[in-house]
């Protein structure tokens, strides 16, 4: 097996929910050894669906490849076993409660006087400090609070992204922020605090629909599955389905209207000569488009796009996208392990000519305690409180 990037890198996370383990286990792709540590009752992930084999399918995507250690972090034995786990790490991640890892003496100014190399990167919703610092934070409520929902939906009803964008998006840039942070230590030798909030990396992606209403004075309009600042950009219906199409400039304006519209004298109307004017006059030309497009086939369509040059696509449902052709062509799919059985999944998206992704299993709730305490030098019984209902670690979701 080749070698891999981050092989000889251990990280130890303090982790729940989304954002900290998108960003873990990118590392562990890359080989680095994770460890994550979990209250007695488990990152709550875990239960948040039974799907995958009566296990959750959040907790299945995001965990796989990792150690998992149960530490009662409430216990002076089971805070010394975190204390001697940061001795021995190169990186640490967190999105506990704020102030949970102050409050349990493995913060990131503790855990860097234990370990000056350390990279300590704490995920948020708010970040620290401000009005909002202590405001709990939901994937739904920080795409209202970036001002996501304003620009996604209907004319008459917001919609939310139906996947956690803004966990994803703060994972992100936890993850650059790591590798970063790895390569400056070369140099250096001194390891570095990294913060990074759901709103503010969420909110570098609004940041066109920002631009655009702060210098054009226009608040970007919802507008369901069409472009609210390019046309034409969206969907038309077919005799048989729906296709998805996008112009992008003059010269795929002019070949839309004369090969697939078969009428290139649309492309010269005063309406719809540049994309502003398109824009403007957008519903007369959706108008025009949906006419000519309604009464053909979906495939018809689409070849004729697809042989003009112009973008072009349908809606597929998830059987359809686990079967896509283009993914199975490039060989995207394998099998991981679990507790319960082998899981189906797509191998990470940046594709390495020198070596494969790590794809180790999903593990068991304190699968890996007993090897990882002997490894530092404690013994179970110094990692839990007989009888104490509380769970061991502070943990709410960001």
């Amino acid at each position: 097996m080749n070698a891999k990037p981050l092989d000889g890198i251990t990280v130890v996370t303090f982790e729940q929910a989304v954002a900290a383990p998108f960003a873990t286990r990118q590392l562990a792709d890359l080989g680095a050894r994770v460890i994550k540590v979990e209250r007695d009752t488990g990152d709550f992930a875990r239960d948040y669906d039974t799907t995958v084999y009566g296990q959750s399918s959040y907790f299945t995507w995001l965990n796989r490849s990792k150690e998992s250690i149960v530490l009662d972090l409430k216990s002076e034995h089971g805070r010394e076993a975190a204390r001697q786990l940061l001795l021995r790490a190169d990186v640490v991640v967190q999105n506990l409660a704020p102030g949970a890892v102050d409050r349990l003496g493995i913060g990131a100014h503790d855990a860097l006087e234990l370990n000056p190399r350390l990279i300590y990167t704490s995920i948020s919703g708010y970040g620290s400090g401000g009005p909002y610092q202590d405001k709990k934070a939901y994937d739904l409520l920080i795409q209202c609070e970036a001002g996501l929902l304003s620009v996604t939906g209907t004319k008459d009803e917001p919609a939310k992204v139906g996947i956690s964008i803004a966990d994803i998006s703060a994972g992100m840039y936890a993850y650059s922020g790591i590798l970063t942070a790895l390569l400056a230590r070369e140099n250096t030798g001194l390891g570095d605090i990294i913060e990074v909030s759901m709103l503010e990396a969420l909110g570098e992606w609004m940041a066109q629909p920002y631009l655009y209403a702060e210098y054009g004075g226009i608040q970007q309009p919802r507008t369901g599955a069409a472009h609210a600042t390019i046309a034409p950009y969206g969907p038309f219906e077919t005799v048989d389905g729906t296709v998805f199409l996008g112009v992008q400039n003059e010269r795929e304006w002019h070949r839309f209207c004369e090969r697939v519209l078969g009428a290139p004298f649309i492309a010269s109307d005063p309406r719809f000569v540049t994309n502003s004017d398109r824009v403007r006059n957008t519903a007369a030309l959706t108008g025009i488009i949906a006419e000519k497009i309604r009464t053909r086939h979906t495939e018809d369509v689409l070849a004729e796009l697809e042989n003009a040059g112009i973008a072009n696509s349908r809606i597929r449902d998830m059987a359809e996208f686990s079967a896509h052709p283009q993914l199975a062509a490039r060989d995207k799919w394998r099998n991981v392990g679990s507790p319960h059985g082998p899981v189906r999944v797509m191998t990470p998206p940046a594709r390495f000519q020198s070596f494969e992704a790590r794809l180790d299993p999903v593990p068991a709730l304190g699968e890996h305690t007993d090897s990882i305490l002997a490894e530092i030098g404690f013994a179970r019984q110094l990692n839990s409180r007989s009888g104490d209902p509380k769970p061991s670690l502070e943990m709410e979701v960001i």
